[in-house]
């Protein structure tokens, strides 16, 4: 009787290339692995890159679990030009004179968006209403009212000041949309904003300095890639499993 080779279990860390989605690279991972029981634990937006957490084999039951832990990121924000999708993969709608404000200004802006708050999140975006996701609508002009999500930004910092551009590093929580936090802070500021630049650099304990890119991937053989494979029981609490 054929025995059924054992089928690959554990977390990937993935350094994810800015001109990729999420599905695109668990989509390579399949075909790399030769498996199609593999999901990711929170979506990054086309544009940026970082840690996207891979989930192989029976790891995908602990997804909800990963999902939910707190982020980190690293990028930058260009102040006096408006785009549909917030980012700077959308279409400019308007720009805005940029005024000569200070660091400290800029701070002061930046430190109202600090704690507990409800955010509203943006059109362009997976989430589903009625079962159509909001960027579907969004592309045919239509704007749906959307509920506000409760989310926590617990740091956010200035790590290179500048004018119209400037780079900050941020921790919040799940379901945060770093592209509205930058929307939001340009409206407040009165210019208008968008995120021109946007890394994930850590999820909870896990961070993109352990995470391999989809091309030292292709490159290793598949017991080199299930040697890196985090065991589930050493990325959640036990009470989880």
């Amino acid at each position: 009787m054929l025995v059924q080779p054992k089928e690959m279990e554990g977390i990937l860390l993935v350094d994810k290339p800015g001109d990729h989605t999420s599905h695109d690279v668990v989509a390579r991972l399949r075909g790399k692995l030769k498996m199609k029981r593999i999901g990711h634990a929170g979506t990054l937006d086309p544009m940026a890159t970082g840690l996207l957490i891979i989930l192989v084999g029976k790891a995908t039951r602990v997804s909800q679990y990963l999902v939910s832990l707190d982020k980190e990121y690293e990028g930058t924000i260009e102040f006096g030009k408006v785009t549909d999708t917030q980012d700077a993969d959308g279409e400019m709608m308007e720009t805005r004179p940029v005024p000569p404000f200070t660091e400290e200004e800029l701070k002061a802006g930046i430190r109202s968006f600090l704690g507990d708050q409800y955010q509203t999140p943006p059109m362009y975006s997976a989430i589903k209403i009625d079962g159509v996701p909001l960027y579907k609508s969004a592309r045919k002009g239509e704007e749906i009212e959307r509920e506000p999500r409760f989310i926590r930004v617990m740091s956010w910092e200035i790590t290179r000041f500048g004018v119209p551009r400037f780079d900050f590093r941020l921790r919040c929580t799940k379901g945060t949309y770093i592209r509205t936090l930058a929307h939001d802070l340009g409206q407040k500021l009165g210019c208008g904003a968008h995120l021109a630049a946007l890394r994930r650099t850590a999820t909870d304990k896990f961070n993109v300095s352990q995470a391999l890119t989809l091309d030292q991937i292709q490159a290793m053989t598949l017991p080199e890639i299930e040697r890196r494979l985090i065991a589930p029981r050493d990325a959640v609490p036990s009470l989880v499993l």
